[in-house]
């Protein structure tokens, strides 16, 4: 079994970093820089895209960070990770959910993007308020996303939480920060961080 994460620490990578440390399978790194190795051949020939995460599976590629984290869950279903039958809806509604609407709500936010009253009948959040108003509600209705337990919707869902109330890009709301407290408890969690955070000092190091 070969297994080969691509990212930069300072990325979405880290959502993939995050669950390949919950399933506790070995794996490789291949540390992506921006502006040279994440657009070279050899990289866009596993993403076109030149853009991270990436995984490589037994020669399988999976790119984004939704797809990487439900991939993985069924791939090692040992680990725990994948819904049950009575997880399964809010599993992948909420997955798809942080990918969809609240990525690109966040994103056009970002870029100074609000859409008018009749604009937002096209986009697929409808607004930024909307948005956040629905994931609170989804963050609230059980301990985690799919229920009472940990699952790949999770790694996706929390990280979005997380960073979202760390860089400003979702607000501070009670129900967010007592969800993303459960998460950030994990030793998973701490795991994948404590080892990009050591790439990032050790690139600004010089090393």
């Amino acid at each position: 079994m070969t297994l080969t994460l691509y990212t930069n620490p300072m990325s979405r990578g880290r959502i993939s970093r995050w669950m390949l440390e919950e399933i506790g399978t070995s794996y490789e790194t291949v540390v992506l820089g921006y502006a040279d190795t994440m657009k070279a051949a050899d990289y866009l020939a596993i993403n076109p895209m030149g853009k991270v995460p990436a995984i490589v599976h037994d020669g399988n590629v999976v790119t984004e960070g939704a797809a990487i984290c439900a991939y993985l869950a069924e791939a090692f279903p040992e680990a725990g990770l994948a819904p049950t039958a009575t997880e399964r809806a809010d599993y992948h509604r909420w997955l798809f959910f942080a990918a969809g609407p609240v990525e690109a709500a966040i994103t056009n936010r970002s870029l100074g993007v609000v859409p008018t009253d009749q604009q937002q009948r096209m986009a697929g959040y409808g607004s930024y308020d909307l948005m956040v108003d629905v994931l609170e509600r989804a963050v609230s209705a059980h301990p985690y996303i799919a229920g009472d337990r940990f699952t790949a919707a999770d790694v996706f869902v929390g990280s979005q939480v997380i960073w979202g109330m760390q860089f400003g890009t979702l607000p501070k709301r009670d129900a967010f920060a007592d969800y993303a407290a459960r998460l950030v408890a994990r030793d998973a969690y701490a795991r994948a961080a404590a080892i990009d955070d050591g790439l990032i000092a050790a690139a600004a190091a010089g090393e």
